[in-house]
């Protein structure tokens, strides 16, 4: 497994018209994601998403805590990062590349490189042998990394926004190639991605970064069931939102319209049921939620999205 214990990373840059200062990218993460999975980080723009990735892979450092591969610490530490291959959001370093010369690029660095799988891969993906990198298209460049990351055979594949610049065809035929392969060798894929759909369609489990700070780690069914939406009516007056709350409910958003109350709401559903009739209302629903709609409450929970925006 991978395990992030407390781990907190600043920066250190400089504003217009100011001294150097410490940014914090990440405060105090702590997950562990379990062989064998396919775990999806979610986030907010600037939210850590990508500095997290880079942590677990060796390629920055951490101000503290700590970050084990299979009980190896993986900074400064070959063998760990033997085990584990990053799909970076950028290609740009391999544009002099021919798709020959990433394999030899790739197979210099893991051991366990197959010039066999790069090949069927390549050939299913149809892209080009006799072409430099700079003269594919974005979705190109991203389909030949991940089949070197593929070939590598590492046990752990870390994809920052591995599906980015794709056609819908072709973000489904990377995704089937992809999770046919991990499964093969029961190998563990963390990816990222802003669609929230994709998450919930691709990953066993997710966690959700928003400022640097982890806002839940979980399997996707608990994730989605740990919000509901409720529908509540009352002949008698309208549902406030302090009442909901004096049942021990924590109330995401509320409003209200006649004497209907729309509220979305923390907790299992079977649980808010409970409390809800202490209300003696005449109507009780509760509508289970996406994985977006989660996403979506629990950051605007935080001030974040269209609401804060409005406030501006």
């Amino acid at each position: 497994m991978i395990e992030i214990t407390n781990v907190t990373m600043d920066f250190v840059g400089t504003a217009v018209g100011e001294s150097k200062r410490a940014v914090r990218a990440l405060d105090d993460i702590s997950i562990t994601i379990p062989d064998g999975c396919v775990y999806g980080f979610l986030g907010s723009n600037g939210a850590g998403k990508s500095t997290l990735m880079r942590l677990m892979c060796g390629v920055y450092r951490m101000q503290s805590g700590s970050i084990t591969i299979d009980g190896r610490e993986v900074w400064d530490n070959p063998e760990a990062k033997a085990d584990i291959f990053f799909v970076n959001d950028e290609t740009v370093q391999y544009a002099d590349f021919t798709l020959a010369a990433l394999a030899k690029y790739f197979a210099s660095y893991y051991d366990r490189f197959s010039q066999e799988t790069f090949v069927r891969l390549i050939k299913t993906l149809g892209l080009p042998t006799d072409r430099k990198m700079v003269t594919f298209s974005k979705g190109m460049k991203r389909q030949s990394i991940v089949a070197a990351a593929l070939s590598c055979g590492t046990k752990y594949m870390v994809m920052d926004e591995a599906f980015d610049g794709l056609d819908p065809a072709m973000r489904k035929m990377l995704k089937d190639i992809i999770v046919d392969e991990m499964i093969d060798r029961n190998a563990t894929l963390i990816v990222s991605s802003h669609n929230v759909a994709e998450i919930n369609e691709l990953c066993d489990r997710a966690m959700l970064l928003h400022q640097g700070k982890l806002v839940f780690d979980d399997e996707i069914d608990n994730i989605r069931g740990s919000v509901s939406k409720v529908q509540i009516a009352r002949r008698s007056g309208v549902v406030t939102q302090d009442e909901i709350e004096a049942l021990g409910l924590e109330v995401m958003k509320y409003s209200a319209t006649g004497s209907v109350t729309q509220a979305v709401v923390k907790g299992v559903g079977e649980e808010i049921t409970d409390k809800l009739e202490g209300l003696s209302a005449d109507f009780v629903e509760l509508v289970p939620l996406t994985l977006e709609e989660v996403f979506i409450y629990e950051l605007e929970a935080r001030g974040y999205g269209y609401e804060s925006l409005a406030e501006n």
